[in-house]
């Protein structure tokens, strides 16, 4: 615990200082170093097999390894002024103080924390006290410690603490370690005297401005599913920060004087004890599993880490989901103890007419609001007796909060998550209860906000527990970048700021149905419960329509209100599968979309669930392209829902599409004629108009002077977030796949391919790609080698498959996940195709393997969509056989299947014989 003296069993079996200061003492320079190098490695074995023995014991381990890094300090200390500069009488300027400072002032460590110390004199450091520190410093090098260190006189010290409020926070967490005592005391004194003397408020703002502004560059949220540990919401420092407000505040000792000074409760400094000892156990076995100062817990490490914690396997939860799901309600708890603690110091110094960081004061005096206190602008409550009185209260302060624009006070919100035990069956089926529920999710507001409080309190999850099932599970996959409770908070926020037009630039189509929806209630229940069955066993989306279909009716729903809800959750992955993973220019995959969607208002509701859902799963994952393709299923599908399906259609609608080509390029009749004449009609349906455009450039002009023109062109689409590398070549047998390898050679991502022959035999290929990090390849000097590398594969250059086997995931991690490839055969998604659809772990080289092996089963591909999810790549691919008809015959399907497999499995197979 921070600040807490914590006792450390058997400590010489950690490190024996007496015995080896006599070792030493015989020792020159090298041997000591040797002896002391020994002992180091020989003390961290012991906390090592301690945390073994007990992988909880983080605050123990913590403090042990502090101790042990105090030992060697002073060995060497005493090395350094005892043997290598011995001063025979040293004169009061030759005195010299070793301090630490920061997280190793506190007495915490982890195995690879950086050594925090400062050197103190009284007065300019002398020659001696410059010889000193420098040989301690050596040493400490040589034993492999990362230092931090500053040399200072005292009124140095106390200069720099006053004018930086990072020393003064080093200096406030400083403790002895070794040296002239009497120098430590001084400058204790001085520093307390004149640093922290009537400075409290400029320092509490200092570290609450500065926790806000870190948790902004962590993502602000503590459920983000590769959580650091140290510096992210609801980790280590959030605890250092309450601690060290609290000790600057009251000179305090030790955490337990928090409790006498009234800033925290006995329960919730035992609730604060629990959370950092968490905490620091998982820090301190992430830096033995990682070998370095590492503080993000990612994928890769939470599996072993749960493993060197005794987590098991429990139905529906894996040993890894569990640990994480115990570290984000210990995060939530430290959260929640960071709102006791500012609103007893806010209370304590509001007694002195002051106050610390909340909000203005809006009124002087408490006014009633339906019985609850309006303190300073922000809704309290009496006491606690007021919501045991009527639980409902529990719901109606949340309402009262979003219906007036008040914050909760934080003495009200740790009342409420004391009291939330109070709501049981009886206020679940409460009329009351269930309309003010269903007012704050359907808010015109800000309901993100207020559910997101209702969940920090608890509250939310004991009113609907199906949703407490998911509060703090994690999805262990590099997709998802939060639990499923937050996600599905953030998609409500996303699908309020739409409804309010917030993000009509980037939600246009979204922004103008939600003006045309028939039941905003539908479509905000069906947002908040779209996940509410994850981690069941079973299908999350049938299991969470019927929790929804137990639900809505509480809620106060229609019975038709709630079968709408049900179905758009059953289905609230149907869109983007469609979208993503099917051709959405084929007539039978919109016949196929609308045979299940049936109605344009269940349309209108997907298209917008659709959209929030992918947005609210983390920063980059909705983007331009993806915009694009569900909304030409939308178009498609309302089309269809309005005119029916006719064959004539399709040939007008073709028609149509040249004759806005033609005007746009304004060619000659004959001239024009001649592209239409060679290019299908399913070319003209698949691509958009700037798309058909540079294609029909590109060809005439290749076509007026092939010897000049290049058969490939790069253009940057910004507005779909891609780059267009359109291929004009004679048609041979494996182009795709070489094209493929070169494009990832050069740090290309193909996220979508659209491959046409001309009826005289060219290729007309266009792929969309992007770089790793998900933006367009838009670099000049990168676009000239993605031109050369594409132009050597036209010509019929093999891809490197060395080179491209060799090139790095665009996520490492992905490593840490177990993903079996599967081929799936559908012969019924389309009239003219087959489709044939692989999962597989994510890598450089999968592309072009899998269209190589489907290029020497001797098929053609017509069209390739490709979607990663994290780690998980989803390539499907519309084929037919060399005449272009239909895979139909069963042993070439096999084959087929069998070759894409053992394509798919290439990257695992080879890491295993590696």
């Amino acid at each position: 615990m921070t600040g807490r003296t914590v006792t450390i069993a058997h400590r010489r079996q950690i490190i024996d200082r007496r015995a080896l200061a006599e070792r030493l003492s015989m020792a020159d320079r090298a041997a000591a170093v040797g002896l002391l190098k020994e002992a180091l490695t020989a003390g961290r074995a012991e906390i090592a097999r301690r945390l073994d023995e007990k992988p909880y014991a983080g605050s123990e381990t913590a403090s042990a390894y502090a101790f042990l890094t105090d030992q060697i300090l002073r060995l060497v200390y005493d090395y350094v002024v005892e043997r290598l500069h011995p001063l025979a009488n040293p004169t009061t300027s030759e005195r010299l103080l070793l301090m630490a400072v920061g997280g190793y002032g506190r007495g915490e460590m982890a195995l690879h924390s950086d050594v925090d110390i400062a050197f103190v004199t009284p007065w300019k450091p002398t020659g001696w006290t410059e010889n000193v520190v420098e040989s301690i410093l050596y040493l400490l090098w040589d034993l492999g410690l990362k230092v931090g260190q500053s040399t200072r006189s005292i009124e140095e010290l106390v200069r720099a603490a006053a004018e930086d409020h990072t020393i003064r926070t080093a200096i406030l967490e400083s403790r002895y370690v070794w040296g002239d005592e009497a120098l430590f005391d001084e400058a204790q004194g001085l520093f307390w005297n004149k640093v922290v003397s009537g400075n409290v408020r400029a320092f509490a703002k200092e570290k609450l401005d500065e926790r806000d502004e870190r948790h902004r560059r962590m993502g602000d949220s503590r459920y983000v599913v590769e959580p650091n540990v140290k510096e992210g919401k609801g980790g280590l420092r959030d605890l250092h920060a309450l601690f060290w407000i609290g000790k600057f505040a009251y000179h305090l000792r030790s955490s337990a004087d928090l409790v006498d000074v009234g800033l925290l409760s006995r329960d919730e400094l035992r609730q604060f004890q629990r959370a950092e000892r968490f905490l620091w156990a998982v820090r301190c076995h992430l830096h033995i599993i990682a070998g370095r100062a590492e503080e993000r817990l990612t994928f890769d490490y939470q599996r072993e880490i749960a493993q060197r914690m005794r987590y098991a396997d429990r139905p529906g939860k894996s040993p890894v989901e569990r640990f994480m799901r115990h570290y984000f309600l210990h995060a939530k708890m430290v959260g929640d103890l960071t709102g006791a603690f500012l609103a007893h110091l806010d209370e304590k110094f509001a007694r002195r007419g002051q106050r610390l960081h909340l909000p203005p004061i809006l009124r002087r005096r408490p006014r009633k609001l339906e019985g609850f206190l309006l303190d300073r602008g922000r809704l309290a409550v009496p006491d606690d007796a007021f919501l045991a009185e009527d639980p409902v209260r529990l719901i109606q302060i949340f309402a009262l909060a979003d219906r007036h624009g008040l914050e909760i006070h934080p003495l009200a919100m740790r009342a409420a998550a004391r009291q939330a035990k109070l709501i049981d069956a009886d206020v679940r089926v409460d009329p009351r209860a269930n309309a003010l529920f269903l007012e704050v999710l359907t808010s015109p507001r800000d309901p993100e906000t207020v559910l997101r409080w209702m969940n920090e309190a608890g509250v939310f999850g004991r009113f609907i527990p199906d949703f407490g099932r998911v509060v703090g599970r994690m999805q262990f996959d590099m997709y998802h970048h939060y639990t499923v409770d937050e996600h599905s908070i953030r998609a409500i926020g996303l699908l309020s700021r739409i409804e309010r037009g917030e993000l009509k630039e980037d939600h246009p189509l979204a922004t103008g149905l939600m003006k045309r929806i028939a039941s905003r209630r539908v479509l905000y229940a069906a947002v908040l419960l779209h996940d509410i069955a994850k981690g069941r066993g079973g299908d999350h989306s049938l299991l969470g329509a019927d929790v929804a279909r137990a639900l809505c009716p509480r809620l106060g729903l229609t019975e038709a209100e709630t079968e709408t809800v049900a179905w758009l959750i059953a289905k609230h992955l149907l869109m983007s599968a469609t979208a993503f993973k099917r051709d959405v220019t084929d007539p039978k995959t919109v016949q196929d979309f609308v045979a299940q969607v049936k109605s344009l208002e269940r349309l209108r509701l997907l298209y917008v669930l659709t959209g929030v859902d992918i947005r609210a799963v983390g920063p980059g994952t909705w983007n331009s392209w993806k915009a694009q393709l569900l909304r030409a299923l939308f178009e498609a599908a309302e089309e269809m829902l309005r005119l029916g399906h006719k064959e004539s259609g399709r040939k007008e609608r073709v028609a149509s599409i040249q004759e806005a080509l033609g005007s746009r390029l304004g060619w000659e009749e004959s001239r024009f004629g001649r592209l239409v004449w060679r290019l299908p009609d399913s070319y003209w349906l698949a691509e958009p108009a700037e798309v058909l455009e540079g294609n029909a450039r590109l060809i005439d002009a290749a076509d007026r002077d092939p010897e000049r023109v290049r058969p490939i062109e790069c253009r940057v689409l910004t507005d779909r977030g891609a780059t267009l590398v359109t291929v004009y070549a004679k048609d041979k047998p494996g182009l795709f796949y070489r094209v493929a390898g070169a494009i990832s050679l050069v740090g290309g991502n193909i996220i979508d391919a659209r491959i046409h022959t001309t009826d005289d035999g060219m290729a007309l290929d266009n792929f969309l790609i992007q770089d790793i990090s998900g933006a367009p390849l838009d670099d000049p000097r990168q676009l000239r080698r993605l031109e050369e590398a594409v132009l050597k594969a036209v010509e019929g250059q093999e891809p490197l498959r060395e080179r491209l086997a060799a090139r790095p995931l665009p996520l490492r991690r992905a490593e840490a996940f177990d993903i079996q490839p599967a081929v799936f055969i559908d012969n019924l998604a389309s009239n003219r195709y087959t489709v044939m659809e692989v999962n597989a772990r994510d890598r450089a080289a999968l592309l072009c393997e899998l269209a190589q092996a489907i290029t020497e089963s001797k098929a053609v591909i017509r069209s390739a969509h490709i979607a990663t999810y994290g780690e998980r790549a989803v390539d499907v691919f519309y084929l037919t056989d060399l005449a272009g008809g239909k895979i139909d015959h069963p042993p070439r399907l096999k084959m087929l299947q069998n070759r894409l497999l053992k394509a798919a499995s290439g990257g695992s197979s080879r890491k295993q014989a590696a």
